[in-house]
């Protein structure tokens, strides 16, 4: 994502960059294989830089020109030697429409057997190797042969490579390693009149327009990040000419504007855009400077409001400094400060931010409301590799959450509190439908997770299907107040005498109701059951799971020694161990 503007996506600046960027800082290694039927050695300095500006180093192999299907097919090839973490693939229109101009046959079929060949590349990859890949679509032609009529001929070139884009996806969304790097759509936003270079295709078969390979690279770069977590958890949101037109305090519920036409629509297209990322799981905040019932009243009253009450997770209206008000919404949410978005109209408010709390992401808006959502659209804050159920409530799930610190303010005792909840836990192996969750929690949980180890959708199918070497668990909690959904993944495996704890990690959403405690007595019941006399864990530090640096030590666990990265490794014995407390039931069901 870009975190305030496009202007640093210059291909000379990067280049120059490149030459000098400094990596040592870079706290995270990736390891990628850039595989084109162009030639693309250009766009390996981009991602390097642009990755190492998110704290990542990346090791890229660039395959040879041309050579997909030789290096994916041949599994002693140097692709699979070099063991990516993830494969880019870029087809390009100017490879492919010399297929279409060379066919003699039916195009038609020639469309199928394209998409069917790159599906076999993908299945091809998914046997030999665990990476992710993101292949991207095709950029659509300018030519129309037929002119306006194009569209009512199936085989002419425009509407074929838009059918076969439909198909690449189709094909996509049934396989859990595979993701869409959407260039079709980069190069619509600038118009393929830019996009294209044929000259420069001519002379060394360039993907695009050296001037938007950046913008290729970032979208990889938006699509990787997201893979291991970096993603967009809150939009806050101010209100006074950012969600509605005038100051309420002074104008009056009367004299504010929003509305579905006239001077009041950027607003009203501005809540809808939010309102559509509240039901893709964006959780919303307000930050505002007001009298909190003033601030209120539009959500309640105003008839043309898009967004009301309910759709706010955290409401903060008052007179205090908006960075200090940020920290409580983050509080609140427990959620880190690079996953919040700051939408303000003020320049002053959004200088302040910047300067007080530098992880938010502070975007610049224009000065006419009416570009309010192309200027946030354009820097794709939102990118995501996962969509599930749970992200349909996730602004409930945090309304319901709020519930329960009411709660827990009116009882003196924890113990009582815990109680009162009336907990119910479920325990299970993983299964084919909570696999797209669990791998989401995987990708997503920085706090509470003792190793941050990453595995995709597919990598989470292997785990579940071997019955031999893994155990991996899911646990879901629901209360009185409602269904928390799956809130924590464990992954032991088998290595006599011991049972390693190979990921342990849960959302911060349940912290402090037992979890963790009612999940420890299952798994040393596990080893028991299953004749390991000792459990050994193990805590690889990163700069977001300080939180958990003591987790082993609270249940008895001896430390035994440190590794690589600072690891520290821990050692249980399944006879000593004392069952820790717990108030919540299991759910068998």
């Amino acid at each position: 994502m870009l975190t305030r503007d496009s202007s640093h996506l210059s291909y000379p600046e990067l280049l120059r960059q490149s030459r000098s960027f400094d990596y040592s800082a870079c706290i995270r290694g990736m390891r990628l294989a850039v595989l084109s039927d162009a030639a693309v050695p250009q766009l390996v300095p981009l991602l390097q830089v642009l990755l190492g500006q998110q704290g990542v180093r990346a090791d890229i192999h660039l395959a040879e020109y041309d050579s997909i299907e030789l290096e994916v097919f041949n599994d002693r090839s140097a692709l699979y030697a070099f063991a990516p973490d993830v494969m880019v693939i870029l087809n390009a229109i100017n490879a492919l429409r010399l297929k279409y101009y060379r066919c003699q046959g039916d195009r038609l079929q020639l469309r199928e057997e394209v998409a069917t060949k790159m599906a076999a590349v993908w299945d091809t990859i998914g046997v030999r190797s665990s990476a992710l890949v993101v292949q991207s679509n095709f950029v659509l032609p300018y030519e129309r042969h037929f002119g306006n009529f194009d569209h009512k001929v199936p085989d002419a070139f425009h509407p074929w490579v838009a059918a076969l884009n439909a198909a690449i996806v189709e094909r996509a969304r049934g396989r859990a390693n595979v993701l869409l790097n959407d260039v079709d759509a980069l190069a619509s936003y600038v118009g393929r009149k830019h996009w294209f270079d044929e000259r420069m295709w001519t002379l060394c078969k360039a993907f695009c327009a050296f001037d938007y390979l950046p913008m290729v690279a970032q979208n990889i770069v938006d699509i990787v990040l997201a893979s291991v977590g970096r993603v967009v958890k809150c939009v806050v949101v101010d209100l006074d000419n950012t969600l509605w037109g005038g100051v309420i305090g002074d104008d009056g519920i009367e004299g504010v504007t929003i509305s579905p036409s006239g001077e009041g629509e950027p607003f009203a297209r501005l809540q809808h855009y939010l309102l559509e990322l509240k039901k893709r799981g964006i959780v919303l905040a307000v930050c505002s400077k007001n009298d909190p019932e003033t601030a209120l009243e539009p959500f309640r009253r105003h008839p043309e409001m898009v967004l009301r009450e309910d759709d706010i997770a955290v409401f903060v209206a008052n007179w205090q400094p908006k960075p200090d008000n940020l920290r409580a919404i983050k509080e609140a949410l427990n959620i880190g400060f690079d996953s919040m978005v700051f939408v303000d109209d003020s320049p002053f408010e959004r200088q302040l931010m910047r300067e007080s709390l530098p992880d938010v992401i502070v975007p610049e808006l224009p000065d006419d409301p009416s570009d309010y959502v192309r200027a946030l659209s354009e820097l794709n804050l939102f990118e995501t590799t996962s969509f599930s159920d749970e992200d349909r409530r996730r602004a409930e799930l945090y309304r319901e959450n709020a519930r329960r610190q009411q709660l827990r303010l009116g009882v003196s005792d924890i113990s009582e509190y815990l109680r009162s909840l009336d907990m119910r836990i479920t325990m299970k192996r993983f299964d084919a439908f909570h696999l797209p969750r669990i791998a989401q929690l995987i990708q997503r949980s920085n706090q509470f997770n003792l190793t941050t180890r990453r595995y995709n959708v597919a990598e989470c199918q292997a785990m579940m299907s071997d019955g031999e070497t893994y155990v991996p668990f899911y646990l879901k909690l629901s209360d009185k107040f409602g269904d928390n959904g799956l809130i924590s993944v464990i992954i032991l495996k088998r290595e006599a005498p011991s049972l390693l704890v190979d990921t342990w990690l849960m959302s911060c959403r349940v912290l402090a109701r037992g979890v963790e405690q009612y999940a420890m007595n299952q798994v040393v019941k596990f080893a028991k059951a299953h004749g390991y006399t000792t459990v050994v864990g193990s805590y690889i530090p990163t700069a977001k799971n300080a939180m958990v640096k003591n987790f082993y030590e609270q249940f008895g666990f001896e430390r035994m020694d440190e590794g690589a990265q600072r690891e520290t490794r821990w050692l249980l014995r399944v006879a000593s161990y004392t069952p820790q407390e717990v108030w919540m039931e299991e759910n068998h069901g």
